[in-house]
């Protein structure tokens, strides 16, 4: 081979990029922490409360049944919903699970699972009311009543276009109105309203008469399990994890201690 050759051989070999540069796998994600730490509230009951110094809840006996399903070791912290998400970026902790509703201005900050739970949203009315399967048809000229801050507002605008929407500071104003007949069907969280009918007060004057189909992307997604956004890996554990428990029954059985309606 002359010297020529030799030389341009060499150049060529020198200006290549690395072998097998483009070929190389990513990283893989990391493995989940242990112990995980769940961050829960602690005063939302059923969801989550504290009862004998610890904490409990519909919440806290699900995140112990995902981790028991996953094969992970857990522990069960409580913080204060103020700097909640705050604490999880910050690494106190690994998980949220506080009836946290997965929103976009969350999931611009943190991950999510898919929803753990969904609260429907119910109709409530006079029992002297006829009102059967409130629809945007038979609603139309009602008076509802509802809270001024929660996306029922937002819901009855654009799919109740016939009926008067009258807000309150609270859903428990609106029952009052409710009661003395000022409004004519109450809109609003569903245990909520199935504690209202379960008091004396809610029992004698009014009932149940519907809920919001399910599925209703105005009223958001439900309560997801809040993570860094990194961690994809225990995102994807947890998910494995709260659909075995949703197949299997284990969900509805441990559901059922707490809350008297289906939250899937």
């Amino acid at each position: 081979m002359s010297r020529l050759l030799s030389r341009l051989l060499l150049l060529t070999l020198l200006a290549a990029p690395p072998a097998l540069a483009e070929d190389a796998p990513s990283p893989a994600a990391a493995p989940p922490p242990s112990p995980v730490r769940i961050a829960t509230e602690g005063g939302r009951p059923p969801f989550n409360y504290v009862e004998d110094g610890k904490p409990a809840g519909f919440e806290v006996a699900l995140a112990q049944a995902l981790c028991t399903e996953a094969k992970l070791t857990c522990t069960i912290v409580l913080h204060q919903w103020d700097g909640i998400i705050k604490g999880l970026e910050a690494g106190e902790y690994d998980a949220i699970m506080a009836a946290m509703a997965i929103t976009p201005k969350r999931a611009a900050r943190i991950a999510f699972t898919r929803p753990y739970m969904r609260i429907p949203f119910a109709y409530v009315a006079r029992q002297d009311t006829s009102l059967p399967n409130p629809t945007p048809a038979t609603l139309r000229g009602r008076t509802i009543g509802v809270a001024a801050h929660g996306p029922q507002v937002a819901y009855l605008e654009q799919r109740v276009p016939g009926a008067e929407i009258r807000t309150f500071d609270s859903l428990a104003d609106a029952t009052l109105d409710l009661r003395a007949g000022r409004v004519d069907v109450v809109l609003g969280d569903k245990l909520e309203l199935a504690n209202f009918l379960a008091r004396p007060e809610g029992e004698a004057c009014c009932r149940l008469v519907g809920e919001v189909p399910a599925g209703e992307p105005l009223l958001g997604e439900g309560a997801g399990i809040g993570l860094r956004k990194g961690d994809t890996a225990l995102r994807e554990t947890f998910e494995r994890a709260l659909a075995a428990l949703i197949a299997d029954g284990r969900y509805d059985r441990l559901r059922a201690k707490y809350i008297p309606f289906d939250t899937k």
